[in-house]
């Protein structure tokens, strides 16, 4: 027997072209695959929190490649250290947006017929119906209508009268369908808000040493994250100086060590010919300037180290950014001096509260009040002048060896005002001063308010939706020329469209005002 269908010529199942893309499309856009794919997003984005990543914290990045050396060209390949912008996560969140659209889109249209939906006309019997009621009255059936639409008329949308109705059709609630239509709405507000920040917009990060000045350019931030259609010229041109940093540790109870609040106070200039102006920077309190938010995102502590060479010339001095490893600050650097031949590297650790325990060096508490550098230097061919660019928080060591003494290799240990001198005449390294640096975030978001006015809709929207019910009452009246003892019989019905109101009440008061002039 034959599968094709008659006079089409195609097997049974086959499809054209143009069915093939409508099947596609309504698969993409049903609600069911939307849910799976926010799953699926959701699912794609764990490595993210669970693996370092690149635009977040180069350093541990690092760290983890030399940690897992079989590992990391897998992990590279599938782009594992920056999940966000990795093909195969924007393509997920691409078809979620693709599939939002098409499932709201629709829908909009759905809920703006129904919002401007007359009534429909009343069931043909009444009775059947889950609330109503049924009395008589001496009144004429067109008295009773007249007045049920002048009851109704006052808090319900009426259906128009049309020649030969006998009866009064009314609904309220209509605003549920507008809190429904402005909740879907309000998604694609948001999506397009996050869509325009993303591609207009740029996030940043630095760290200052207390007493630094950062300038508003591309040269100044340790990284710099744009938007696709980001333009240079749309950054402002401020700077701001960190001219202290205050930080406020608990001292006792379970949390003793950690800090309670810190937060960092500048002076700042909105361009350059602006008067200076003073603002205190603190955790979620950024600071705002023409649409560029300053967020302070973390601190820690800089050693101001000097080191000289052989002949007491000075190769470096400065402070050097030290990176937390933990809650205690224990802290991880490098100190590169640039023009020593031969190169020499600091790599190493530094205690804000140096203490030794059970024979270990650890630090006991969070506030620099026993700093202290442990670090261990290298000689060699460290990369400074291979053009290759480097992270200051890295000490490329292939090429280079420990400096030894006794078949040691060398530990440096300093505290403040030490001074300690390096064998082979190789020179001597001094621990100043500890300075606090701070690090912030500095980002433009140009579709944040469309972000925001979006959840505001959606909030609107939610609550319409879920606390407005939804009602429809009919009131029939039937002449007394059709009934058996002539009255006029009024038959009430309400209907509840939620599902989950007690009608009764609305009942028995609209049954009182009908009956208030019988």
């Amino acid at each position: 027997m034959s599968t094709e269908p008659a006079g089409t010529g195609r097997k049974a199942g086959e499809l054209t072209a143009r069915e093939l893309l409508r099947w596609v499309w309504r698969q993409v856009t049903s609600m069911r695959t939307a849910l799976m794919l926010l799953l699926l997003l959701a699912l794609a984005a764990i490595p993210g929190s669970v693996i370092p990543q690149a635009d977040v914290d180069s350093l541990a990045v690092t760290r983890w490649k030399s940690e897992h050396p079989k590992l990391t060209p897998l992990y590279e390949k599938l782009d594992l250290f920056s999940v966000y912008s990795s093909p195969w996560f924007s393509a997920v969140y691409l078809l979620l947006v693709i599939s939002l659209v098409g499932c709201i889109v629709p829908r909009l249209f759905v809920y703006y017929r129904a919002l401007r939906a007359q009534p429909p006309a009343a069931p043909r019997h009444l009775g059947r119906m889950p609330v109503q009621a049924a009395y008589t009255t001496e009144r004429s059936a067109e008295e009773v209508l007249e007045q049920a639409r002048t009851v109704l008329g006052r808090r319900h949308r009426l259906r128009p009268v049309a020649d030969g109705d006998d009866f009064v059709a009314a609904e309220r609630g209509y605003l549920r369908e507008a809190g429904n239509l402005l909740f879907h709405l309000s998604v694609l507000v948001v999506l397009a808000g996050f869509a325009v920040g993303g591609l207009w917009g740029y996030q940043g990060g630095v760290i200052l040493v207390e007493g630094s000045t950062f300038s508003n350019n591309l040269t100044q931030y340790d990284d710099f994250k744009p938007g696709g259609l980001f333009r240079q010229q749309q950054m402002q041109d401020f700077r701001f100086t960190v001219e202290d940093f205050d930080v406020d540790w608990l001292t006792k109870g379970p949390r003793a060590g950690q800090a309670r609040k810190f937060e960092a106070h500048l002076s700042y200039h909105t361009t350059k010919d602006a008067p200076e102006k003073e603002y205190d920077l603190r955790v979620n309190h950024p600071l705002e300037i023409d649409g560029t938010d300053v967020f302070l995102i973390g601190h820690g502590y800089a050693p101001v180290v000097t080191v000289r060479d052989g002949d007491g010339k000075v190769t470096y001095t400065g402070p050097t950014p030290f990176l937390p490893q933990d809650a205690s600050f224990l802290s991880f650097g490098v100190i590169k001096p640039p023009v020593v031949d031969p190169q020499i590297g600091l790599e190493g650790l530094f205690y804000p509260s140096f203490d030794m325990r059970d024979g270990n060096p650890v630090t006991v508490f969070g506030d620099d009040l026993n700093p202290t550098l442990s670090m261990l230097a290298y000689t060699g061919d460290l990369g400074y002048e291979s053009g290759r660019s480097q992270s200051v928080y890295v000490l490329d060591k292939t090429n280079a060896k420990p400096i030894q003494k006794d078949g040691k290799p060398v530990r440096v240990d300093l505290q403040v005002g030490d001074t300690f001198t390096l064998p082979d005449n190789l020179g001597t390294v001094t621990f100043d001063r500890v300075d606090p640096w701070i690090r912030v975030q500095i980002s433009q978001t140009p579709g944040k308010g469309v972000a925001l006015i979006g959840m505001i809709m959606a909030l609107i929207g939610l609550c319409a939706s879920l606390f407005i019910r939804p009602r429809r009452v009919w009131v029939r009246a039937v002449p007394g020329t059709m009934t058996d003892d002539g009255a006029t019989r009024v038959e009430v019905a309400v209907l509840d469209r939620s599902g989950n109101g007690e009608m009764d009440e609305v009942l028995a008061t609209l049954l009182g005002q009908l009956k208030e002039k019988q």
